[in-house]
């Protein structure tokens, strides 16, 4: 009995021994998912009146999801607008302030034909002919200056106005960044603010990304490299229930051309040393995946960890 239970008990050990081997780690590299994120801020400063989300909450691209307070700048451009309207009410009608003067010209010329027809039937003297001439220069002059006068007039509030609606323009710019519209698709990951709070330019408002597609970024050795390129699809696995694993199918996205030490949170500290590179996967998310879940790599799919 006793060589008996010797015998059992090797056995055992034998078949403990083959069941390790048979079920070897074998992930060819490691690391944690990762999402595009979008920090969004003010791009104005004042009084945030509305904020439509909260941690958590599905937007879509080009959404108004908050208005800040854009009072004081409607305001300006009122200002401005009337100050506009002053300037056109002072801006010269050209045609009736000249027509007086013309209508004086044009009498002048004919008084100049007349006394030259008399002057040539030796009705009228040279004398009265000159005078004739006389006045038709002089209101010809008349006539130009009071034209470049008016016509100076005209251009320098033209520029003035110009100047006014460029202010404007940079007022309207500013009422539209009052204006909180949501970049990109994706879950509100962080709120920072809540209405009726001040904010400042540049102040954080919301975090958001998209979680529908996760990078893993994992990092393999330089003797790995040979194995891996850029489109291939790689089994990525997770965590799973009862010691399981969770099998996604990724694919290599970016490699890097550069070494570096291995991060801490991958390895044991003997390990850092070691010279790896760093490598993405993109993995399609159908919310299982979370930012900074660990994750192993296995370059040959492998549905059935």
């Amino acid at each position: 009995m006793k060589t008996s239970k010797a015998s059992i008990f090797c056995l055992a050990c034998l078949f403990i021994c083959i069941a390790c081997k048979k079920n070897p780690n074998t992930s060819d590299a490691y690391g944690n998912f990762e999402a595009v994120e979008t920090l969004v801020s003010a791009e104005f400063a004042g009084k945030l009146l509305k904020l439509s989300l909260e941690e958590g909450s599905q937007l879509e691209a080009g959404v108004l999801v908050g208005e800040i307070d854009d009072g004081p700048l409607r305001l300006q451009k009122e200002v401005l607008e009337k100050s506009i309207a002053a300037l056109m009410v002072g801006m010269p009608d050209i045609p009736v302030q000249l027509a007086s003067l013309e209508q004086q010209l044009a009498a002048a010329k004919r008084e100049e034909l007349r006394i030259g027809q008399l002057f040539q039937a030796e009705a009228a003297t040279s004398q009265q002919w000159d005078d004739a001439k006389s006045q038709r220069h002089i209101l010809e002059r008349q006539v130009h200056a009071l034209k470049s006068t008016l016509h100076i007039q005209t251009r320098s509030l033209l520029a003035q106005t110009e100047t006014l609606r460029s202010q404007i323009l940079q007022i309207e710019n500013d009422m539209e960044k009052c204006k909180i519209i949501n970049p990109v698709s994706g879950t509100v990951l962080t709120k920072y603010v809540e209405p009726n709070e001040f904010v400042t330019l540049g102040k954080p408002i919301y975090k958001i990304a998209d979680l529908t597609k996760m990078t893993l970024r994992a990092f393999v050795s330089g003797n790995q490299l040979s194995q891996i390129k850029l489109g291939q699809t790689v089994s990525v696995l997770t965590d799973g229930p009862n010691n399981t694993y969770e099998n996604h199918v990724g694919k290599i996205a970016w490699i890097s051309n550069k070494a570096e030490f291995t991060p801490k949170i991958v390895q044991t500290k003997e390990q850092r040393v070691n010279l790896v590179y760093a490598i993405k996967v993109q993995v399609p998310n159908e919310g299982t995946l979370k930012i900074g879940m660990p994750a192993e790599v296995r370059f040959a799919q492998n549905p059935n960890p």
